[in-house]
């Protein structure tokens, strides 16, 4: 009875001693910092949109040149402001140029005789001129333009035709594409040419 007791304690013994400590739980490790999200570049500032040289006003500002009274020399012209509402400024800024000034330009002097000198039916079926960019005449020319009057130019004196050629040549040039202008007349004849050589198309 005794060795069955001293067995029966023995085995408790061995069972206790045969449960392995638990390891002491691992401590977590620190989670990591997260890295400092990166500063986002900055973004490209956008190039500057073209401010309108008129504020509010929509479309492209061109210039018009007119005569004035005040100044006798035919080759001195003066530049009042008009916006054209296309890309088409060149033909704008002439159609202008024809139209004449305004009632309140023309209380200060300026003038053209141009638009009430252009009489009779256009050959063109309609408009007043045809303009040809890169020509003289027919001849190919960078940077030439070539103004073809639809209808007879009359002109009211010695002086008439030169201050319209100037009125013409300074609106067309105001354009960086153009830096000559030839103008002629419905039958191809060079404008204000009163030797008949057609010297323009030289």
């Amino acid at each position: 009875m005794v060795l069955v007791v001293a067995l029966a304690a023995l085995s408790l013994v061995l069972v206790a001693c045969s449960q392995s400590t638990p390891a002491a739980s691992a401590t977590p490790a620190a989670s990591a910092t997260p890295a400092a999200s990166a500063t986002p570049a900055a973004s490209a500032t956008p190039a500057a949109s073209a401010t309108p040289a008129a504020s509010g006003a929509s479309g492209y500002p061109v210039q018009v040149y007119f005569s004035k009274h005040s100044d006798g020399n035919p080759a001195a012209v003066f530049p009042v402001a008009r916006t054209s509402p296309t890309l088409d400024v060149a033909t704008y800024a002439m159609q202008q140029l024809i139209a004449g000034p305004t009632a309140a330009e023309s209380a200060v002097g300026y003038y053209t005789t141009l638009g009430g000198w252009l009489p009779g039916a256009s050959n063109c079926s309609g408009p007043d001129f045809t303009l040809t960019l890169n020509r003289k005449g027919t001849t190919p020319e960078q940077g030439t333009a070539t103004l073809t009057f639809c209808r007879w130019v009359l002109l009211g004196g010695d002086l008439s035709g030169a201050r319209i050629s100037a009125q013409i040549d300074a609106t067309l040039t105001q354009f960086p594409t153009i830096q000559k202008v030839v103008i002629l007349t419905p039958q191809g004849d060079c404008f204000d040419d009163l030797s008949g050589q057609n010297r323009c198309l030289r």
